[in-house]
């Protein structure tokens, strides 16, 4: 019988492996896809793949700077994938999906190499909330719990909108 303790994660550690596990998911959820697919329309409502894509590096863009990390594409080039942003119908306006697919590696990697150097004094750290007009309501730590369930949630989402495309399910 091992009577060996199992190792306890980290915080950092905990942190990783959500932001890998929200990396996979969309990674398999996409493999295959072409652009075309990525602007199928949900009906009747809601947002196609290709902007929760790029709405998700919106996200780690924003996130990146925090965890001494340059952003991949910018927000300018990401605009159009901000948060409340309208649904994107407009194939126009849309970026290419295996543009928006690279970025999401470089992201997902850069988002994990910026959590790499964090300390528990840097997960301390006030921070203005998101909707806070710039009055510090957050901590480094409480921000990118809310940031990986974000990503986790949308993630999710990259399945369902997988099958509307008309594929089937990636992930049993």
């Amino acid at each position: 019988m091992d009577t060996e303790a199992p190792a306890t994660l980290s915080e950092v550690e905990v942190f990783q492996h959500q932001a890998r596990m929200a990396h996979q998911v969309v990674r398999v959820n996409t493999e295959g896809l072409t652009h075309e697919d990525s602007l199928v329309q949900p009906q009747p409502d809601g947002n196609c793949l290709n902007f929760v894509l790029g709405h998700l590096l919106n996200v780690y863009d924003q996130a990146l700077p925090l965890l001494g990390q340059r952003p991949v594409l910018g927000a300018e080039a990401l605009h159009r994938y901000r948060r409340g942003a309208p649904p994107l119908t407009d194939p126009a306006e849309a970026m290419p999906f295996s543009e928006l697919l690279a970025a999401w590696d470089t992201a997902s990697e850069r988002f994990q190499a910026g959590l790499a150097t964090l300390d528990p004094e840097a997960m301390e750290r006030p921070m203005p909330g998101p909707d806070s007009g710039g009055k510090l309501t957050e901590t480094v730590r409480s921000l990118l719990a809310t940031i990986l369930f974000h990503q986790a949630y949308h993630a999710g989402q990259t399945g369902v909108l997988r099958r509307i495309a008309g594929k089937p399910g990636a992930i049993p």
